[in-house]
C-alpha cells in the first residue's frame, strides 16, 4: 500500500479480524478525479475494490481505504448537480423539524455540508446552522451564500471547540458522508458529546439491501467505505453509548435509509421499525456471504448481455456515446470495461464539461453535443436517472437516436 492507501483488516464497527470477501470489482482510479486537458498525460492510479463482510456483525465494508486527504480537500461535487436532491432535503428538513418537534433557534450541524443545501433548508424553520466540510472551495462558497461552513476535517478536537463555542447540538447530521468515513468509532463518540441530551444524530446512507436489490452496484468506490445495514449499526452504536432510535426508507441513491440515534437512556421511543426491518435482513440473508456470490452473478450476467448488445452494434458501423459522468460512472466503465465503447461522455452539469473521465479519460461535453456529434446510440451510464435523460431529448430520438439502458436490466429505448 502507498501512502495515499491502506488495507483494513478488522470491521470499522465491531473491532473483529474475522473478515470474509464478499464481492470484488474491477479496480479504479478515485470515482470523480476527472481532469483537465493538462492532466491527461498524467497515469492516474488505480485502486483495489473489495467488499468484505463481517462473520461476527455482518457488517459489509470497503477493504482498501484511501485517505481523506487525497479525495476531499479539492473535492468538485457540489449536492446541486445531483437531480432531485435539492427538493429531497428541502422536505427532509421539514420533516425531521416536524417529527422531532425541535425549538427554533436550536444548533443544527451538518457534517460534510457541502454547498449548504440541507443547511439552508433548516434555516428557513428557524434553526441555527454551521456546516463542517473539508473541501475548501465549496466550502468558500457555501459561506458565501449565507451558510457558514468551516473548511475542516470533524476531529475530536473539532467537536468540543464547536461545543465551547456554539453550545450543544439538537441535531447533528452527516448525510451521504457517514459511509465515507474510516474510524467510525471515533466520529461517533465526537458526535455524542456534541449533542445536547435530547439531541438526536441523523444522517441517511444507501442500504445495502437495496443496493443488491436495485443492481446499484455501481455505488461501490472508494469514497464509500461502509455499506450499512440495520442491524450491525443498532448494535455499533449501543456499544458507544447511543440507541439506534428510527429507521425510514428514503429513495435517494438508490434506495436509502435515514438513520436516527440518540443518547443512551434519551426521551424518545424506539420506533418499530428498527426491529422490522432487523427481521428483514435476517429473512433474506443479508448478513451471509452466500447473497453475495448471487449478486455478482448478477452483475456478471449484467455485464455480458451489455457485451454483447455493444459488440453487434459495433459489428454494424454503429457510433455510441455515453451520458453521466458521475462518480458511478467510474465504477460502472471500468467493471463493465466500456472505454473503449463510447466516443465521449455527455453531462449537463458545467463544472464536468471539459474534463475527462477518470483514467480511461473520455471527454466530457455539454448534452446539446449530441446534436452535433449525432451518435446512433446512447448509452445512460447515470443509468438511474434514464427517465429525466430520455424526456430532454426526445429530438435525438425522433432524429432517429436510440438511448440504452444498462441497468438494472438491459433496454433499448
Amino acid at each position: 500500500m502507498s501512502k495515499s492507501n491502506y488495507r483494513r483488516d478488522t470491521c470499522r464497527l465491531c473491532g473483529s479480524g474475522s473478515l470474509e470477501e464478499a464481492l470484488t470489482l474491477e479496480p479504479t482510479p478515485l470515482a470523480d478525479s476527472y481532469v483537465p486537458s493538462a492532466r491527461l498525460g498524467e497515469v492516474q492510479k488505480t485502486y483495489p475494490l473489495c467488499l468484505d463482510l463481517c462473520r461476527i456483525c455482518g457488517f459489509v465494508q470497503l477493504r482498501d481505504v484511501i485517505l481523506p486527504e487525497a479525495i476531499y480537500i479539492d473535492y468538485i461535487y457540489e449536492t446541486k448537480s445531483s437531480l432531485g436532491l435539492l427538493q429531497h432535503f428541502q422536505e427532509y428538513a421539514k420533516s425531521v423539524f416536524a417529527r422531532l418537534k425541535l425549538l427554533p433557534g436550536s444548533l443544527v450541524i451538518d457534517i460534510g455540508s457541502n454547498d449548504g443545501t440541507l443547511l439552508r433548508a433548516f434555516n428557513k424553520h428557524g434553526m441555527r446552522v454551521l456546516g463542517v466540510d473539508p473541501a475548501r472551495e465549496i466550502a468558500r462558497k457555501a459561506s458565501e451564500s449565507g451558510v457558514e461552513t468551516l473548511p475542516d476535517f470533524f476531529t475530536p478536537e473539532f467537536g468540543r471547540k464547536i461545543k465551547q463555542e456554539r453550545g450543544p447540538a439538537a441535531i447533528v447530521t452527516a448525510n451521504n458522508l457517514f459511509a465515507n468515513v474510516d474510524d467510525l468509532t471515533e466520529m461517533t463518540d465526537t458526535i455524542r458529546d456534541l449533542l445536547a441530551p435530547d439531541g438526536v444524530f441523523v444522517f441517511e446512507s444507501f442500504y445495502m439491501a437495496d443496493l443488491m436489490r436495485n443492481m446499484v452496484f455501481d455505488f461501490i468506490y472508494h469514497e464509500h467505505l461502509s455499506y450499512f445495514s440495520v442491524k450491525p449499526l443498532a448494535g455499533f452504536f449501543q456499544r458507544r453509548g447511543m440507541e439506534l432510535i428510527d429507521v425510514e426508507r428514503v429513495p435517494t441513491k438508490g434506495g436509502s435509509l435515514r438513520y436516527t440515534a440518540q443518547l443512551a437512556g434519551g426521551p424518545r421511543k424506539v420506533s418499530p421499525s428498527v426491529a422490522e426491518l432487523i427481521a428483514h435482513e435476517t429473512s433474506i440473508g443479508l448478513h451471509r456471504v452466500e447473497g453475495f456470490r448471487t449478486f455478482t452473478g448478477r452483475i456478471d450476467s449484467a455485464r455480458s448481455e451489455l457485451h454483447k448488445l455493444l459488440r453487434e452494434l459495433n459489428a454494424q458501423g454503429k457510433k455510441t456515446d455515453g451520458y453521466g459522468a458521475s462518480a458511478t460512472t467510474t465504477t460502472l466503465a471500468y467493471h463493465f470495461k466500456l472505454g473503449d465503447a463510447m466516443g465521449c461522455i455527455y453531462d449537463d452539469y458545467p463544472a464536468k464539461q471539459g474534463l475527462f473521465s477518470p483514467g480511461q479519460h473520455l471527454p466530457v461535453l455539454p448534452s446539446q453535443a449530441i446534436y452535433d456529434r449525432k451518435p446512433d446510440y446512447v448509452l445512460i451510464l447515470a443509468w438511474r436517472y434514464f427517465d429525466p435523460v430520455v424526456r430532454k431529448h426526445q429530438v435525438f430520438m425522433e432524429q432517429g437516436g436510440h438511448f440504452i439502458v444498462p441497468l438494472p436490466q438491459l433496454k433499448l429505448i
